[in-house]
């Protein structure tokens, strides 16, 4: 992403793989499978992929899959792990390096280099946070879904903003947060966050309504940035409990992140 993550980039590659990034994956990939079939095969974007963890486990499920972003260094990851992946998974995977952050500004390419309602599902993961303004940006994700078309976000939290820095006792923050829809995340950026019933109304202007939403992080958020992933057995309980949080209020409404997934009537 060619935008203020490319501040804390290597911060973010040096804490892949720890709980706290795990659990997102993890919890994203279950919520993804419930709403998004192996069959018939989609037509997928992910915008700002990253080092591509859900474009190639929805490339494994037979999904043709287009992984965007304006990192070099992350696309090569991804192109690292999409090496060791079988033939027939390579082959339903296109990286593509291209800055988001351009395509509606002028002289900007409305929606970048894809046509008007390419893609079937549209991911945008960990992305809005990093735009003043979203509006444009969805308007762009949008248009590239056809009527059925499914977009999938995951965004900070804005009615849970003041939980992170509360339970770590900084009071300032806590403070600032209820009325702030700003912070400094956990890689040193600053971030912005998006209240639900906000976003759900954007979406609905857009002509897409909010087929399902779920909490991402209800429990492990407070843990340390560095924590490692507990053994097999208390991370499989462990995933299991933020799960049925992160579907069941009120618990799903306090959580670090909201995962949105929104259809285009």
């Amino acid at each position: 992403m060619g935008t203020r993550f490319e501040q804390g980039e290597q911060v973010w590659r040096e804490r892949l793989g720890t709980l706290r990034q795990e659990v997102r994956q993890e919890l994203v990939t279950r919520q993804l499978a419930e709403q998004i079939p192996d069959t018939p095969p989609r037509r997928v974007l992910d915008v700002g992929c990253g080092q591509g963890t859900q474009a190639l486990r929805l490339a494994r499920r037979g999904h043709r899959v287009t992984g965007l972003d304006a990192s070099d260094r992350l696309l090569a990851d991804f192109a690292t792990a999409l090496a060791a992946e079988p033939a027939e998974v390579r082959d339903r995977v296109t990286l593509l390096h291209d800055d988001i952050a351009r395509w509606s500004e002028p002289p900007g390419d409305t929606a970048g280099p894809f046509a008007p309602a390419s893609f079937d599902v549209v991911l945008c993961h960990g992305v809005l946070m990093y735009f003043a303004d979203p509006a444009p940006l969805l308007a762009d994700l949008a248009r590239l879904l056809p009527p059925g078309g499914m977009l999938s976000l995951l965004v900070r939290n804005g009615d849970a903003l003041a939980m992170r820095p509360g339970l770590a006792g900084d009071w300032a923050a806590a403070h600032r947060a209820f009325t702030q829809a700003g912070y400094l995340n956990r890689i040193g950026v600053p971030a912005r966050a998006d209240r639900r019933a906000d976003l759900t109304a954007s979406l609905a202007d857009l002509g897409l309504s909010v087929l399902a939403w779920y909490g991402v992080r209800v429990f492990t958020d407070p843990a340390a940035s560095d924590a490692p992933v507990p053994d097999a057995e208390t991370f499989a309980a462990l995933l299991d409990a933020e799960e049925r949080a992160g579907r069941t209020d009120p618990y799903r409404a306090v959580a670090s992140l909201l995962h949105l997934i929104a259809i285009r009537a």
